[in-house]
């Protein structure tokens, strides 16, 4: 989660809701490509968490954000006097801190693969610099594979508290996804109200085709878990008011009123007014918004409000004034930029597009949603419409590859952004995923400890 927004604007209607997505609106050569992943850090000495304050003589989470800021010269994001964020005034992306300490990087919005590589590598070579320094290193995974939650430690932030006490009445495993879970997500821009529905209904049905390929969190406190993705099988029962396929964007309608109306129904989890954060959570929105919120009488809903509460709504693919897929592991720097790839070669160039609705127009919610649920466990062998997510990962990889060739975006060595799929490629030709391989090694040269993961997957 990147920092909050900042934006007084009264509001005070449904329309104003609606046209704000508007103003979200591109031109196709106006489309750009944002990358946001998170890490864990530990500690390298013994593979211990890494706590806000540090624990001496190595330093924290805190310390890791001073030595960046000192690096990278990012202006400091706060929480009252705990120093949570770090952004780039320039435009350049943002840092921000997860509940359990994952180190997140919001990426800068960018035109091409090749950038979003490099950005990604300039990032992780800063971020170790002043990692090392601490004794600290990044693991990156889908989930933490060792720690329970009582031992992971928790971050200063105000929102999150207010998501702590609420997450439990909704949902068994909300404390999990929040301070045990990593992804990695892109960002993506729409044309117009039709582009955009037809994007979000390719990208929603994919999603588990993405799980599948990213999947990469096998273990829980030391132990296998039994299934591929483990993130991907905590967001089954995370919160179900605010999260899911979102079943209705494929239905006769759809647009931005509908994704207003749905954001409308999900309850609130803070309003905040200055520094502080008021714990609204379960409050209506529309209240807010009549400024009959009996948390805060008589306050009235500003565009930072709906901002900041269309953060708090986690379906596996989000609509804000661009579109984010979020079924996707944490991996390594291919697998991320990898991501990347796979989404703007299927909805940045209109063949593409046209093609990837072919392959799931006929899918229905039932398909979708039981598709979803097996792909933790089954991964690449989940099925559809009779057939498997790996015979069907063969058809949109090229159809991601053809969008991407014709996209024509060349690197200093001539390269198109075709080749940040190959390591997708390799996953489906051989059927193995990340998750595969590291529970092979487990049963096999890891005699049964997970700690190797901790050099094994070093960011």
């Amino acid at each position: 989660m990147a920092r909050d927004v900042t934006d007084l604007t009264p509001v005070a209607s449904r329309d104003e809701l609606v046209a704000w997505f508007e103003a979200g609106c591109k031109a196709p050569g106006e489309f750009l490509i944002g990358t946001e992943h998170e890490k864990i850090p530990f500690y390298l000495s013994d593979f211990a968490p890494v706590p806000y304050e540090g624990r001496r003589p190595q330093g924290g989470i805190r310390a890791l954000l001073e030595g960046m800021q000192d690096k990278t010269g990012w202006a400091p994001i706060n929480d009252g006097e705990a120093l949570i964020g770090l952004f780039d005034e320039a435009g350049g992306g943002a840092i921000s801190l997860e509940p359990g300490g994952q180190f997140e990087l919001s990426g800068a919005p960018l035109e091409n693969i090749h950038q979003t590589r490099a950005e990604l590598d300039a990032h992780l070579k800063i971020a170790n610099e002043a990692a090392v320094q601490n004794g600290i290193g990044f693991l990156s995974l889908g989930m933490s594979p060792v720690w329970t939650l009582d031992q992971t430690p928790v971050m200063p932030k105000s929102r999150y508290k207010i998501m702590t006490a609420y997450m439990p009445k909704v949902g068994t495993r909300g404390l999990d996804m929040m301070y045990r879970t990593c992804t990695v997500q892109v960002n993506l821009d729409f044309a117009s109200e039709t582009d955009m529905v037809k994007k979000l209904r390719v990208s929603v049905a994919l999603q588990p085709l993405a799980t599948a390929l990213f999947a990469n969190s096998p273990f829980t406190q030391g132990q296998l878990n039994g299934r591929l993705s483990e993130r991907s099988e905590i967001w089954r029962d995370t919160d179900n008011n605010r999260a899911g396929m979102l079943p209705f964007a494929f239905e006769q309608g759809m647009g931005f009123e509908r994704y207003v109306d749905y954001a409308l129904q999900v309850p609130m989890y803070f309003v905040k007014r200055g520094d502080t954060y008021h714990d609204v959570a379960g409050a209506d929105f529309r209240a807010l918004l009549d400024g009959k919120l009996p948390q805060l009488p008589g306050e009235r809903a500003t565009l930072s409000d709906w901002a900041n509460h269309l953060s708090t709504i986690f379906p596996e693919v989000r609509l804000k004034r661009f579109l984010e897929m979020r079924g996707a592991d944490a991996g390594s720097p291919a697998h991320m930029t990898a991501l990347s790839a796979l989404f703007v070669g299927l909805l940045y160039d209109t063949t593409s597009l046209d093609a990837a609705w072919d392959v799931v127009k006929g899918w229905s919610a039932n398909e979708r949603q039981a598709l979803r649920d097996a792909v933790p466990v089954q991964g690449l062998g989940a099925q559809i419409a009779g057939r498997s997510l790996q015979e069907i990962g063969h058809e949109v990889l090229a159809i991601a590859r053809a969008g991407l060739a014709k996209r024509a975006r060349h690197d200093a060595q001539g390269n198109d952004e075709t080749h940040h799929l190959d390591i997708l490629d390799v996953r489906i030709a051989s059927g193995k995923l990340a998750a595969q391989e590291l529970i092979k090694n487990f049963r096999g040269a890891w005699a049964g400890s997970v700690e190797p993961v901790f050099s094994t997957c070093r960011i």
